[in-house]
């Protein structure tokens, strides 16, 4: 949401050329994210009552077939998350070197701020995903004894 309020800031108050060169890339920044974060929401609500009735049907198939999601759900992260976004952030940075242009100038720079807010969403998320991990790993030996 914060992008698109940016976007429609530059486009009432921005004077300037650059901050009118940030109208479109905040304002498409603001949508990809609005759609990841309302597509992420829709469907894990959707899961929870799959999650209860698989649990309540078998515990410790349950239990596995998590455990085998979330250290899958953690390996994506190390590759996708921790590297290939700092990579881009890394291009979108020495591209902003290299272009005098306020759209390309504004564009990288949104990119930039929309990777790093993916990052510690994401980082966050990692966390939880770890703690929840964790969390299967006693269960699953506590189920095992």
């Amino acid at each position: 949401m914060a992008f698109l309020v940016a976007s429609i800031g530059f486009w009432q108050l921005g004077k300037t050329e650059m901050a009118r060169a940030y109208i479109i890339p905040t304002l498409v920044a603001g949508c990809i994210l609005l759609i990841i974060g309302l597509g992420l929401f829709f469907t894990n609500k959707a899961r929870i009552t799959q999650f209860e009735n698989a649990y309540h049907a078998d515990a410790v198939a349950f239990v596995d077939s998590e455990l085998a999601r979330a250290e899958a759900t953690l390996k994506e992260y190390d590759t996708v998350v921790f590297t290939a976004i700092p990579i881009i952030i890394i291009v979108c940075a020495l591209v902003l070197l290299f272009v005098s242009t306020p759209i390309w100038r504004a564009s990288m720079i949104t990119t930039i701020a929309m990777l790093v807010s993916i990052l510690l969403v994401d980082g966050t998320a990692h966390a939880k995903i770890d703690g929840y991990n964790k969390q299967l790993q006693l269960a699953a030996k506590e189920m095992n004894k």
